[in-house]
């Protein structure tokens, strides 16, 4: 069920907030040795924050859409009370006694943390001190991008949304590949006290959901500016439900998703070609050198102390942070001139109110990271697994399309996927977790685990 679904039926009774936990924490703990998505269970914390949810509506007062609802966190968030390992062997035992800024935002919306989940090691990629993320449709296949557990466990109805972070594809790619809705919001959007860093100009944080209207009312929640992080801003966050979208000129690219012209286009929406012109080169070079060395300049007495001959992945952030030492400060303020132009460029050749298109093309991730431009993942259909084991296999590859909005415009992508949303059904799709191959190595979960059929939402 979508977190709006679930919100109704709290407000209405019909179920407790407390009920809820329990059922998620089951799905958790049920699907975890398969998906290895979770890093700690925030149990005693989650059974308190419901029992205070349940609270305040037995005296009348509704805190809104994320009363009592079960959430998840990228384990980059602190969080007073549990680890926050960064995914790293480096970071394992690190407790860090501090209120993240999206956790205060969610805390006040009454929304319910069930468990600390998955990122990639030091926020690179799937691999962490635990294991390696696997993808609910496909689970010989893992979920890419360093908010793998949000996307994994989103995706798996082991929570009904959960908060990832995105510095260069975290968020685009694990969403597209595990089949969910997801919104990287325009750079600013979110404050990040108490986030690991990597790129001060580049982070961001952002719902993992089911539906584009999930992801409408949780960047409401943790929109704002927030006074630790100077590169937050108050931006004012027009409502998605109430755009006429008939009024909407919406682009699509050479690469775009044609279903999804095609239902836009039936339900008025002015759709026409069109691609994002801009004269600056090596963009993607640009990228690597802003991200590289600003996470050297975060983790350099990590590495100078030889702490990264722990770390999980050496092809990843050793290699690129040894990399990085070599860069020099001309070529880096080189890269931020030319940043500098790729903005003003990008901001003059946006000539539409949103344009659709491939949203794990690396140039688009690039570009769109650079410039700060907000991105609305959507499932748009499945297709058949290459070399499936048996006949009967039900693994899928997800397909997906990219709703781009320029920045600070969020609202209108919002409104896109919300319209696509109402008359097709990806978005409903279960993935077959339990879908073992003859060759699996998985193991079968223990029966302890398996929390009866009619408790999975």
């Amino acid at each position: 069920m979508s977190v709006l679904e679930l919100g109704e039926l709290i407000k209405t009774r019909q179920i407790t907030s407390k009920e809820l936990v329990r059922i998620y924490l089951k799905q958790l703990k049920r699907y975890n040795h398969v998906l290895e998505a979770v890093v700690t269970y925030t149990e005693e914390l989650a059974y308190k924050q419901a029992k205070e949810a349940d609270d305040l509506l037995s005296q009348g007062t509704y805190l809104g859409p994320l009363h009592g609802i079960p959430y998840g966190l990228k384990d980059i968030v602190a969080v007073p009370g549990y680890k926050t390992t960064w995914g790293s062997t480096s970071f394992k035992d690190q407790f860090l006694d501090i209120e993240a800024w999206v956790y205060k935002r969610l805390k006040a919306s009454g929304a319910v943390l069930v468990a600390k989940l998955v990122t990639g090691s030091m926020a690179y990629d799937d691999i962490w001190f635990g294991g390696r993320t696997r993808n609910p449709w496909n689970i010989e296949e893992f979920s890419t991008g360093s908010s793998a557990g949000p996307a994994a466990s989103t995706s798996a109805g082991m929570v009904p949304f959960a908060i990832g972070s995105e510095t260069a594809g975290s968020m685009t790619y694990p969403a597209a590949r595990c089949g969910i809705t997801a919104l990287r919001p325009t750079f600013g959007s979110v404050g990040r006290t108490g986030v690991m860093s990597i790129s001060e100009s580049l982070d961001k944080l952002g719902p993992f959901c089911r539906t584009a209207a999930d992801c409408a009312v949780i960047l409401d929640a943790i929109k704002g500016k927030d006074p630790d992080d100077l590169s937050s801003r108050e931006i004012a966050f027009e409502d998605p439900f109430s755009v006429d979208i008939t009024k909407l000129t919406v682009g699509y690219t050479k690469d775009a998703d044609m279903k999804v012209v095609e239902v836009l286009g039936s339900k008025g929406v002015n759709m026409v070609p069109f691609e994002l012109n801009y004269t600056v080169e090596s963009v993607q070079g640009i990228l690597n050198f802003t991200m590289d060395v600003d996470m050297l300049a975060h983790f350099d007495e990590w590495q100078r102390t030889g702490q990264e001959d722990l770390y999980e992945a050496q092809d990843q952030w050793p290699v690129e942070l040894r990399r990085a030492r070599v860069v020099t400060a001309v070529d880096y303020i080189q890269a931020q001139r030319a940043r500098g132009k790729l903005i003003r460029e990008v901001e003059k050749s946006f000539t539409v109110d949103a344009f659709i298109g491939n949203v794990t093309d690396w140039e688009k991730v690039c570009m769109g990271n650079l410039v700060g431009l907000p991105v609305l993942v959507i499932p748009t259909g499945f297709k058949n697994i290459t070399d499936p084991p048996t006949n009967s296999c039900r693994r899928r590859t997800t397909i997906n399309a990219g709703i781009y909005a320029p920045p600070e415009r969020d609202h209108i992508a919002l409104a896109l996927g919300m319209a696509y949303q109402s008359v097709t059904d990806a978005h409903r799709k279960r993935p077959p977790i339990d879908d073992f191959g003859p060759d699996d190595s998985i193991p079968n979960p223990p029966r302890a685990l398996i929390p009866p059929r009619r408790l999975h939402i």
